[in-house]
């Protein structure tokens, strides 16, 4: 559903949100191995996010990537993958058709169209700081 590049994103954002809660900043380095993800891979990811201001960059010795409290119940998971991968997910054809609506659907169209509007929905309703919460709850995962 998503691409691996936004998998990653959603992942790091996550991680780093976590982090944020408790006023930490994390580099590059532990937010690849958290997630799994090379940490080159992982940097431009990070550069891409930071441009589309959902999370912080600080230089220097006590620098890294950071998510501003108040910003945690803003950002829900729908911006990072807007960031990522653009809106193709939320306005997209199912087969992949440049044309598709209601006066032209593809097979797929009616059933996809709710497969659709619910992820949106959930994506949107779904905060850093709700998913971060239940992260350090110990109710999710980012890996295994």
């Amino acid at each position: 559903m998503f691409s691996k590049t936004c998998e990653y994103g959603i992942k790091a954002t996550l991680f780093i949100a976590q982090k944020s809660q408790w006023g930490e900043r994390v580099g590059i380095k532990e937010i690849a191995i958290a997630i799994d993800s090379p940490a080159a891979f992982t940097a431009k990811i990070l550069q891409t996010l930071v441009r589309a201001d959902i999370i912080n960059s600080v230089k220097g010795p006590k620098g890294g990537f950071e998510i501003g409290k108040e910003k945690l119940h803003q950002i829900n998971l729908k911006q990072i993958v807007r960031a990522i991968d653009g809106d193709q997910l939320f306005i997209g054809c199912a087969l992949g058709l440049k044309e598709c609506n209601e006066n032209m659907p593809c097979p797929m169209h009616n059933e996809f169209v709710n497969i659709r509007d619910q992820i949106n929905e959930t994506l949107e309703a779904s905060t850093l700081l709700e998913t971060a919460l239940n992260l350090n709850l110990g109710l999710t995962v980012l890996k295994r």
